[in-house]
């Protein structure tokens, strides 16, 4: 379980590395239509992350 929680945090961390190089590529000519998708995309990668660091974070509290 610890290995598939591993590969999908990697996954959903690249996605967002990627969205952000995108972001950083489109923002400044892009309209306010695709902006908006883009920020919702840029969200969704982002409660992804929050998720994975809530997790850990509870996994880790157990140990201790």
């Amino acid at each position: 379980m610890s290995r598939l929680a591993d590969a999908t945090e990697s996954i959903q961390l690249g996605m967002g590395r990627q969205l952000l190089a995108h972001a950083d590529d489109l923002i400044p000519d892009t309209p306010q239509g695709e902006l908006r998708f883009l920020a919702e995309c840029l969200t969704g990668a982002l409660r992804d992350a929050l998720r994975i660091a809530d997790s850990r974070g509870r996994r880790l509290k157990q140990l201790n």
